[in-house]
This record gives structure tokens, C-alpha cells and sequence, in this order.
């Protein structure tokens, strides 16, 4: 099962938190932070959304930083995917 998102849509997948601090130590799950970065697995075809044309910039296989809160948390076949809008993306990581 796939999943295609529409309109102005992009399915993103969170890139692992880091495990240890800069000066090596190790963090236990609950003081993780929430990562702001993630990969784009899929794309939607952008066109007229809400009144406004909308020109998709990001493509499958980009690594991108995101708003903090943004996006709506999907989970399918045991992986958890966020679906956000392309304007909570904030940067593409090159």
C-alpha cells in the first residue's frame, strides 16, 4: 500500500534523532527532540488549490526541514508518515 498524496500535500518520513550529545552522552528516548528533518517520499501535483495556483518545489528523495508542528501523523503497515502542506516546509537540505 502506497500512499499519493493531493493537492499541495507532501508525504514525509522523520530522519532518526540523534542519539548522543555533542559531548557524548547518550539520551534516553523521552529527551529526544521531535526532529524537524525528514525525506519527501511522495509529492502531490500542486495546480489550483483554494483559489491559488500552486507550483510544487520539492520532489521525492529530498531531505527537508519542516515547521515544528505541522502535518498530520499517518501511520501504515507499521511506518509512521506525516502528511504536511508544501508551505510548512521550510527548507530543502542540500
Amino acid at each position: 500500500m502506497s500512499i499519493k498524496p493531493l493537492g499541495d500535500r507532501v508525504v514525509i518520513k522523520n530522519m532518526e534523532a540523534e542519539e548522543t550529545t555533542k559531548g557524548g552522552i547518550l539520551l534516553t528516548s523521552a529527551a529526544k527532540e521531535k526532529p524537524q528533518m525528514a525525506e519527501v517520499l511522495a509529492v502531490g501535483p500542486g495546480g489550483n488549490v483554494d483559489g491559488k495556483d500552486v507550483t510544487m518545489y520539492v520532489s521525492a528523495g529530498q531531505k527537508v526541514i519542516y515547521s515544528k508542528y505541522a502535518g498530520t501523523e499517518v501511520k501504515l503497515d507499521g511506518e509512521t508518515y506525516i502528511i504536511v502542506r508544501q508551505s510548512d516546509i521550510l527548507a530543502v537540505v542540500e
